[in-house]
């Protein structure tokens, strides 16, 4: 996400950012830089016009004049403004009613919002411990309430049965009885995609949302449609009192239009993002951290609080102590890695996060496809257990078997011991009492004042 807005920004900002003393002139062209990166983003014009006016009052004044490092502080102002115009800070789910909460999920179709019911249901269930159940009141699409159920099974959270022959109000007011009596602490309703110039429609929407009370009512909305999407919920706004917005698709948006639109425009806070299709891809929308990823300064709280929640600790435990003792790493170990970084997203996701990769070269990018680490995978599972425990013992005919195996070339088998052997040597020296020197290393690629450094103004 991003990816085009952060490249042309990091570009522009760069150049003012060594600058000595800034003026007026230079402050006006690299706004009008800005301007240009902002609106080739699909950010709605209101929103530039006043992100620029801010920016500027803000530059112009002797906030930077009289500072020793201009440039930076003209960075700084840029995150902040970027953080005003997306909501400050992460607004979460208001689930403090009396059991059942009860959450509406509304939008258009095709926006992916039954997926994104499930999504949240595993979000609620795991994260914040809550007891969910799950109900389809989309009466119109049969289909949706057969992959709602699905869904529901999937994550492991109970689904209310519903049918296209009841009316949703029908289907609602059930769902929460049974919720109530079975001490759920969170109803997901889902509802049917509707277009807001659909009048009949948005009656019906109108109706249900008064009949469930509901304590959040979600715009769920696809990012892929740029300001359209803040224009959308808008429309939505106007019928139903939102209380947030769901962001879908952002793995695909690389523009990033809608997530610095929607807040200026509807006034509703983006409470989460959508960042691919797995049933754990949501996350909560943190403008500050996003600011920080549009500027290429990464994302390290995000992805610290990833490896947290997504590592397997007993088994990182286990191959430190096996390092620690001398023990080796060995492909098993290798691939038990990469079996991690999938977990987590995938190698791109992870670098996204780190600081500096917006401005990674096409075939850094390339090097780093997940599609390679699937190769690898197949590779390893190619092998027998001793080649995976002594590589040294895989030669010219095993190569062979390795390969012609897991459907890849010799090359493709030489490559990867290769990239073992290195991962080899990196664990030797982490052993060695290297993991304090590896540590001082990554602090050095840190931005001044460590990871802190990445979120000024905070």
């Amino acid at each position: 996400m991003f990816e085009n807005l952060t490249e042309r920004l990091g570009k522009t900002l760069k150049n003012i950012s060594g600058k000595g003393r800034l003026t007026e002139d230079n402050i006006q062209e690299t706004l009008r830089e800005v301007r240009m990166a902002l609106l080739e983003a699909d950010v709605a014009l209101p929103v530039v016009r006043e992100f620029i006016g801010k920016v500027k009052e803000r530059a112009i004044g002797t906030e930077v004049t009289k500072s020793l490092n201009p440039g930076q502080v003209f960075i700084k102002i840029v995150q902040a403004e970027l953080v005003a115009v997306m909501g400050e800070a992460n607004e979460r789910l208001n689930l403090s009613a009396q059991p059942p909460a009860v959450i509406l999920m509304a939008g258009l179709q095709g926006a992916g919002k039954t997926t994104s019911v499930a999504k949240l249901g595993r979000y609620l269930k795991d994260r914040e411990k809550k007891k969910v159940l799950v109900v389809s009141a989309d009466v119109y699409r049969p289909a949706a309430i057969k992959q709602l159920q699905t869904l529901a099974e999937e994550i492991d959270v109970e689904f209310f049965p519903s049918s296209a022959l009841q009316q949703p109000i029908a289907i609602a007011e059930a769902a929460i009885e049974h919720a109530r009596k079975q001490f759920f602490d969170v109803l997901l309703v889902d509802t049917a995609g509707r277009l807001a110039v659909d009048e009949a429609m948005m009656a019906e929407i109108q109706q249900l949302h008064k009949a469930v009370n509901p304590v959040e009512t979600l715009f769920v909305v696809d990012a892929m449609t740029g300001q359209d999407a803040a224009n959308t919920a808008k429309a939505f706004n106007e019928a139903l009192p939102l209380t947030g917005v769901v962001l879908t698709k952002t793995d695909g948006d690389a523009r990033g239009g809608a997530a610095l639109s929607v807040r200026h425009i509807t006034g509703k806070p983006i409470k989460f993002l959508g960042i691919g299709e797995k049933v754990d891809a949501l996350e909560p929308f943190h403008p500050e951290r996003v600011a920080s990823r549009i500027l290429g300064m990464g994302d390290v709280l995000s992805l610290i609080e990833e490896v947290e929640r997504k590592v397997d600790k007993q088994k990182a435990a286990k191959l430190a102590n096996k390092v620690k003792k001398g023990k080796g790493f060995d492909l098993q170990d290798f691939k038990e890695q990469l079996e991690q970084m999938r977990n987590m997203g995938g190698m791109m996701s992870m670098m996204d996060k780190l600081p500096g990769m917006g401005n990674m070269t096409a075939k850094v990018k390339e090097q780093a496809n997940d599609k390679q680490f699937n190769q690898m995978e197949a590779i390893i599972n190619s092998m027998t257990p001793l080649e995976r425990q002594k590589p040294d013992v895989i030669k010219g005919s095993r190569k062979r078997r390795i390969a012609a195996g897991s459907g890849t070339q010799i090359q493709d088998v030489n490559r990867l011991l290769k990239q073992f052997t290195q991962m080899q040597k990196m664990m030797k020296k982490m052993s060695g009492g290297g993991m304090k020197k590896m540590m001082r290393n990554m602090q050095g690629m840190m931005p001044p004042g460590g990871p802190g450094g990445m979120f000024p103004g905070r």
